[in-house]
């Protein structure tokens, strides 16, 4: 007797165990699993001791229980009725009236019955009742209870996120670091934010019909939200006050090709399967019919996939169509040369027939292409060509160089390289030419040249300084402060009245680790800004107020050993404080700014200079004999003499950096060779010929002093050439503009 006492009290206990249990407890199927990032969600929360109340979802929602029968059925021993009967009302009138919120009595516009099929008619499909109003939902006849009743709010109806979630066999987690409570099912991801009206369905942001809110700790999400995204049809039985969800209970599955092209016989094809199990069941079984991981022949050929989870039930099958193309051929390389013999210092002519079906080569690698060869023999040249698909093929052709001489090797390229290339001479010879007598005159242009500390080591003020009207920057900075930092340019207005910004033209360059490619870039675009007018804009500053101007600047974080460049115009109705500063790019510049030192200079220059545009013009007859224009030289050219923004010491622009030359030469004689001559160093750059940006060079810099940089030969009468040039920041000065008469022309 007290065996069958002790047999009995276990099986009550049992019994009242089993009520209390958390329903994600209870209907945990073994095998079912969350995705790595559901796990490490999960053990960001723990470790973080994030609440579920935090997480968009409480305890209390952990405490649904699921029954066996109505909570008000059970018998005096624990035990429950095993099953409510399938046409038993769910709901009397008395019920209904105490689980109805009355001042919820709007229907949701939208939610209306789709085509379903009853779980009568199809074993492979459940049916979720969720009755409005109240916190009792019915699936395959069993009660489970929400923390939270359906509500409908506003017109919409709501429901507890996790009862909905736990009941449908979808998986739930939440992003610490985002705040999302995420949705999965299969490949389908939903993300929710606590009040917000928006959601999003796979990377997509969507609107939801009414904002979720929390209600005493419970997250509740629009009811539609959940069932249009994921496509689970419902009905809504307005008479017995519950909407039907109609679940698929056999597994589903599908998959997606990574390639986004593949070829016969080439390409291992990526498959990227998707099944899951509604149930949540594990997938034990997959068959595929049509797959091949690489197809030999090109065509359209289908492939199906279906699974089979762990109590036997297949999916539907899955049918895809992949196109495979041919495969790819190599390029073709073939050229021509104008002739198959040539005179030493002949110009040879090269013509490039190369071919690809699909229009792709992408380089072209030629091998001793010379101009011109100054050596007798046999000369074999050879071009390699290559497609996007990484295929190449080398075509090679043998010409004759004879003992005879056309031109000699200096004639030949003064009247042969390219406008933008170089090519090398005697450049001892150019301090004997004569000097082009010019003579300047300057406009009334502020240039603040922040340039020293070049280096910077630590954050701060690079430079400061108040301006009024026609104002240039040049920036050049490395970055040494081991950290990712950005540059700023904050004015400020500390007048009594609004004043007024206007940026004409500004060009940057960088971040990039070479100095000579910043400084070219930055005054490459600065050009192009004043041949387009890209890079106008106003500025409004009120009284007291600092913006951030040159938004290119800051707009780039510059990490340990980039350098940048930059150049820039403006305009301003009133005076302006400038700060020039380098911060973390984590903080606030104007925020900073209070707290920030300045720097103190290094080797470099930096300055506030005026008249800084120069504006020369010649009208004597030039190239007739060889001779030279100088610039940046500190004698036909002065440097800038000026002051430190910072410290007030006195300043000289060595190298006249940032000042803007523009050069007309009325009378420049036909058949005349201009060419750009560095003498201080190497120099890469641009300049802006009759309107033309022209490489100095394309390919190279430039080297001191036995290099020049072809700008432009004049045809068969007089010409005026006008010319518009800055010095590249991390080039050197001074250079030379040569000018003399071209070669004879032979035939």
């Amino acid at each position: 007797m007290n065996l069958k006492k002790m047999v009995l009290t276990t099986v009550s206990i049992a019994s009242l165990v089993t009520m209390v249990l958390p329903v994600s407890a209870a209907e945990t199927v073994p095998g079912s699993i969350l995705s790595t990032e559901d796990n490490a969600a999960a053990h960001r929360n723990a470790d973080a001791g994030l609440t579920d109340a935090q997480a968009g979802i409480t305890d209390k929602e952990t405490r649904e229980t699921e029954q066996t029968g109505p909570t008000d059925q059970l018998d005096k021993s624990g035990q429950a009725e095993q099953s409510l009967s399938s046409d038993a009302p769910l709901l009397n009138d008395t019920q209904q009236s105490k689980e109805t919120n009355p001042s919820a009595n709007v229907q949701e516009p939208g939610l209306i019955a789709t085509g379903t099929t009853s779980a009568a008619e199809n074993s492979d499909v459940s049916q979720l009742v969720l009755m409005m109003n109240s916190n009792k939902m019915y699936q395959n006849g069993k009660l489970y209870l929400a923390s939270h009743p359906m509500t409908v709010k506003d017109g919409v109806s709501y429901i507890s996120i996790r009862a909905i979630v736990e009941r449908t066999g979808l998986k739930l987690s939440y992003d610490n670091h985002t705040k999302e409570t995420v949705i999965r099912r299969g490949g389908d991801e939903l993300r929710f934010k606590l009040n917000s009206r928006n959601y999003k369905v796979n990377g997509t942001v969507k609107p939801m019909k009414g904002s979720s809110y929390s209600s005493n700790g419970v997250f509740m999400v629009p009811l539609t939200s959940i069932t249009q995204a994921l496509g689970i049809p419902y009905t809504v039985n307005q008479q017995e006050k519950k909407v039907v969800l109609n679940l698929s209970t056999k597994p589903v599955a599908s998959f997606s090709i990574g390639n986004p092209e593949i070829f016969a016989g080439e390409t291992l094809v990526q498959y990227m399967p998707n099944a899951y199990s509604p149930k949540g069941l594990p997938i034990v079984e997959e068959q595929w019919e049509g797959r091949e991981d690489i197809f030999a022949s090109p065509g359209r050929f289908v492939v199906s996939y279906r699974v089979k989870d762990s109590s036997g039930q297949w999916s539907d099958t899955f049918w895809l169509t992949v196109t495979v193309n041919k495969p790819h051929t190599p390029p073709i390389a073939d050229f021509t040369t104008n002739k198959d013999t040539y005179k030493m210092g002949e110009l040879i002519t090269y013509t490039d027939y190369s071919t690809d079906e699909d229009n792709a080569i992408v380089s072209r690698e030629w091998l001793n292409n010379e101009l011109a060869f100054f050596l007798p023999g046999p000369k074999t040249i050879r071009l390699t060509v290559k497609n996007k698909y990484g295929l190449s093929s080398t075509a090679e052709k043998t010409i004759m160089i004879t003992d005879e001489t056309l031109y000699s090797r200096d004639d030949f390229y003064k009247l042969y390289t390219p406008v933008g290339s170089k090519y090398s001479f005697d450049g001892t010879k150019i301090p004997t030419w004569s000097k082009v007598p010019y003579q300047y005159e300057s406009e009334p242009v502020t240039l603040i040249r922040s340039n020293s500390p070049e280096t910077v080591y630590s954050e701060g003020i690079v430079y400061r300084e108040a301006a009024i009207g026609n104002t240039r920057f040049m920036l050049h900075h490395v970055n040494s402060t081991r950290k990712s930092v950005k540059m700023y340019v904050i004015a400020t207005n500390h007048n009594s009245e609004t004043a007024r910004l206007t940026q004409t033209s500004l060009g940057m360059g960088g971040p990039t680790r070479y100095a000579t490619a910043s400084g070219k870039m930055s005054v490459q675009r600065y050009f192009e800004s004043m041949q387009y007018g890209n890079k106008y804009k106003d500025v409004w500053l009120a009284p007291g107020q600092s913006k951030i101007i040159f938004n290119e600047l800051s707009s780039n974080v510059m990490r340990q050993g980039d350098v940048i460049s930059l150049f820039a115009d403006l305009y301003s109705d009133s005076t302006i404080q400038y700060h020039v500063v380098m911060v973390q790019s984590t903080r606030d510049p104007i925020k900073a700014l209070q707290n920030l030192s300045v720097l103190p200079q290094d080797n470099h220059n930096r300055g506030t200079y005026y008249e800084a545009t120069r504006n020369i013009q010649y009208g004597d007859l030039l190239g007739l004999t060889p001779s030279r224009l100088m610039i940046g030289d500190n004698s036909q050219d002065p440097y800038l003499i000026g002051k430190d923004g910072p410290t007030g010491t006195y300043q000289m622009n060595a190298g006249n950096f940032g000042v803007l030359y523009r050069i007309k030469l009325h009378r420049v004689a036909p058949q005349t060779l201009i060419t750009f001559n560095p003498r201080g160093g190497q120099y890469d750059g641009v300049i802006m010929v009759n309107g033309r940006i022209v490489q100095l060079p394309e390919t190279s810099g430039l080297k001191a002093p036995h290099e020049a940089g072809v700008l432009h030969r004049t045809g068969d009468s007089e010409e005026t050439v006008e010319m518009l040039f800055t010095a590249a920041p991390g080039s050197s000065l001074a250079v030379n503009l040569l000018f003399q008469p071209l070669p004879e022309i032979k035939h």
